[in-house]
């Protein structure tokens, strides 16, 4: 199995500074994780998109797999209570 690359919204960095350092590296493990297997044991699929979420600790990674160019987009990742609100 050819393995994912990653790309990150801009708006990724903002949402990682206000977590705290030890818990981003918790994420940032868990992201890296997604570039052998996208759709990984905890995955969900999000309804009314195509878009996934994998869940760290409190925090949601919410991410989209292009398969056609192997790529791992991570939209957002937030707080488990304000990771689907609209901005």
């Amino acid at each position: 199995m050819a393995s994912y690359s990653l790309a990150f919204k801009k708006s990724v960095a903002k949402d990682l500074r206000d977590i705290p350092n030890q818990d981003v590296k918790r994420i940032l493990k868990r992201i890296d994780s997604l570039c052998e297997d996208p759709r990984a044991e905890g995955c969900s699929k999000l309804s009314g998109q195509e878009r996934y979420r994998i869940r760290q600790g409190m925090y949601r990674i919410v991410y989209e797999i292009q398969d056609n160019a192997l790529i791992i987009l991570i939209v957002k990742v937030a707080h488990r209570g304000a990771v689907y609100k609209k901005s």
